[in-house]
């Protein structure tokens, strides 16, 4: 099965719209989402047409093939709109046959990894930059931001089609890749 997965929405309903226009073409089955979906933070500036409640509509339209996790800007009252769990700190998926701990990035990431098997991926989001790597035994995954991007990088998801794993720009370049062994 194909699975997208994103990151960082932070309330643009103009970033949301293109994400969810490019879920639809892409055949994927799931989309993860890493976190920080409604509130822009107070450290970011607005994002491009900052609209939670037209990103609550939109997501709450795929609530049936939504996989998500609790950002560190996601409070209790996303919740109350969200017709989709968002509040686990993480969530241990099985995809295409390997382990996924899915997290918003905040807690786990690259540099303080949770407890994982030789083989499994760790994907989050949270600094707004992407990443697709090996990291010794383990791979190490990064959407970026979907609206919020850092780093010069364009706004981003990714798409993980059997065991190849992409983050893509909305015009389909790739910015970072990595194939599972």
């Amino acid at each position: 099965m194909k699975f997208m997965f994103a990151s960082d929405i932070h309330g643009s309903a103009f970033y949301c719209r293109k994400l969810v226009e490019q879920y639809k073409k892409s055949g994927a089955g799931r989309l993860v989402l890493l976190g920080d979906l409604l509130y822009h933070g107070p450290r970011n500036d607005l994002p491009r047409e900052y609209a939670p409640k037209e990103v609550i509509g939109m997501l709450n339209q795929l609530k049936e093939e939504v996989y998500a996790v609790r950002g560190n800007c996601e409070a209790e009252v996303d919740q109350m709109v969200l017709e989709f769990p968002v509040m686990a700190e993480y969530a241990i998926l099985e995809l295409n046959g390997r382990a996924f701990y899915a997290t918003h990035g905040h807690v786990y990431h690259e540099n303080h990894m949770p407890p994982m098997k030789k083989g499994d991926v760790l994907v989050y989001g949270h600094t707004h930059v992407p990443m697709a790597k090996a990291q010794g035994p383990f791979y190490v995954l990064n959407p970026g931001s979907v609206s919020l991007p850092k780093g010069g990088n364009p706004p981003t998801y990714a798409i993980l089609e059997g065991r190849e794993f992409r983050v893509l720009d909305f015009e389909g370049n790739v910015v970072a890749k990595t194939v599972f062994s």
